[in-house]
């Protein structure tokens, strides 16, 4: 192949699959080492080939590194590698002022025929090399996106598990990662939280979640400039994904009302966040460092009467609501209590103002 048309391949691979250049120039020196060994080789050589793109050059080389003669007293003994090392006796007869840990290259001449032995017998090993690349510049580049939130379109269920679009490579969302109240719909647009990343003989595979409670810190950090920023800080997050969830934030900043912020004007910013998800609540709650404090505001949308800490070490407090108040603030099938304990770290007992035996 001319040096030009080579050039030219080279460009055309790089742009089609978003390969660095050294990369695939790096696959092709591989595979003509693979096409010149198979048909030209010999068995203990370790053959190399260096393609000069600007002059069109081809060299191919044996290359081994100089290693001790035998074993010295004292040292662990270790198998000699003779592909790949050469002892420093048989080194010094090529080069004289040859050391341990020098390499010893030795130019192979090359075949006229080895141009379409090579294209012939590099042809396939290119192609898999080219993908093997491919597939670890899409890992490279997901494995950087764990814990943040991408834009796909769901593709269709298999298995119980939901396949998503994101682009360069189909994600699965599991069926253990999705909202039950949810129906995914083939063409559907989603926000899906990256999970995981992992490499496969396939290729990258991609786990991503609906149900993870850090994707609403991240659709947080989405739509509110003072999460993204940092000025208002997200303390914690306690999820049942597709009812219910509660956010505790917090600021520094005297003049600047976390839990409005997080609001919006007219509710727009939450409003936004929960229709992201599907419906689902969210109680946005004011972080305080004070327990006490911070479970009664947990405790939201039901107001407690009053508040006593049981056991600080074990973390146990005891809350008095007015009876009214009862059902909203263990909530439904008990959710908002459990919530309350998620968010805070606090075990909580719920005790009916009026009734000092009546628990719940």
């Amino acid at each position: 192949m001319e040096l030009e048309n080579l050039i030219a391949t080279i460009e055309e691979i790089c742009k089609e699959k978003n390969l660095p250049k050294e990369r695939v120039l790096q696959t092709i020196e591989h595979a003509l080492a693979v096409a010149y060994r198979k048909d030209f080789g010999k068995k203990d050589q370790n053959i190399k080939v260096k393609l000069d793109l600007k002059t069109g050059k081809m060299e191919v080389f044996d290359l081994k590194t100089v290693v001790e003669d035998g074993i010295k007293e004292g040292e662990a003994q270790r198998r000699f590698n003779p592909k790949k090392e050469i002892p420093l006796s048989e080194a010094k007869k090529i080069k004289k002022d040859v050391k341990v840990g020098d390499e010893i290259i030795t130019p192979l001449e090359v075949p006229s025929k080895f141009g379409r032995v090579a294209a012939q017998s590099a042809k396939q090993v290119i192609i898999q090399k080219l993908r093997e690349a491919e597939r670890e510049v899409i890992y490279e580049e997901f494995k950087g996106k764990e814990g943040k939130i991408l834009s796909g379109i769901i593709q269709r269920k298999e298995k119980g598990n939901v396949l998503v679009d994101l682009g360069k490579v189909t994600a699965i969302l599991p069926f253990y990662e999705q909202i039950k109240e949810e129906k995914y719909l083939p063409g559907q647009k989603i926000k899906v939280y990256v999970l995981e990343v992992k490499q496969t003989s396939k290729g990258p595979e991609v786990i991503v979640s609906r149900a993870h409670p850090e994707i609403i810190r991240e659709l947080f950090k989405l739509e509110i400039p003072e999460i993204a920023s940092g000025v208002v800080e997200i303390k914690n997050i306690a999820r049942e994904a597709g009812s219910r969830s509660k956010v505790a934030v917090a600021t520094s900043e005297k003049n600047i009302d976390p839990v409005g912020t997080c609001i919006g004007p007219r509710g727009s910013r939450i409003q936004t966040i929960i229709s992201e998800i599907g419906g689902e609540k969210i109680d946005i709650i004011e972080y305080q460092e004070d327990p006490a404090k911070f479970i009664a505001n947990a405790f939201s949308p039901a107001k407690i009467s009053s508040l006593k800490i049981i056991d600080e070490e074990k973390k146990i407090a005891k809350v008095k609501v007015r009876p009214e108040q009862l059902s909203l603030a263990i909530g439904k099938g008990g959710q908002n209590v459990r919530l309350v304990t998620k968010l805070t770290g606090w075990k909580i007992e719920i005790e009916k103002e009026g009734n000092e035996k009546e628990k719940k």
